[in-house]
């Protein structure tokens, strides 16, 4: 039986937008809802707050831009510190995933969707960044269930 969850609430964090994606309510997939253009931290908050509220999410996905190496850019610990500080405001657990490249693979995703070079810019690569570090993630806890029920059932299986 299919349990039904709360929402996970993706976040693309910039300095001028935070593009924001969300889960369905069987954490399977992601999609792209919003973005906010920055205008200060006070305003930035209560636009997060509100989505928050309206979608029942009970969890955040920040994506980090990790270096080629996996070390920490200048613009991942920008990322952390402001998922720390919504952390801080809005009570929610916040998972970090590496998006390293999320922006080109959103352009590159509408491209293959056969979006139009106009049309693309009219949508927010933002939102499509944040649906894509979401869906990373829900992918990735998908597999480790999965792992971690195929383990227990090899224990059952060797107990009999």
């Amino acid at each position: 039986m299919l349990k039904a969850s709360p929402c996970a609430l993706g976040l693309d964090i910039g300095t001028k937008t935070i593009g924001i994606a969300v889960s369905d309510r069987l954490g399977w997939t992601a999609r792209p809802l919003t973005t906010i253009r920055r205008k200060s931290w006070v305003e930035d908050l209560a636009a997060l707050a509100k989505i928050v509220a309206e979608h029942d999410v009970k969890q955040l996905v920040v994506g980090l831009p990790l270096g080629r190496d996996g070390e920490m850019t200048e613009q991942a610990h920008y990322n952390q510190r402001g998922a720390e500080r919504i952390q801080q405001e809005l009570n929610l657990p916040v998972h970090y995933v590496d998006e390293s490249h999320s922006s080109l693979d959103a352009e590159a995703h509408l491209e293959e969707m056969g979006v139009s070079r106009k049309k693309r810019r009219q949508i927010s690569i933002d939102q499509q960044a944040a649906a894509l570090i979401l869906q990373g993630y829900l992918d990735e806890r998908q597999r480790l269930e999965q792992a971690r029920q195929f383990q227990a059932r090899q224990q059952e299986r060797q107990q009999d």
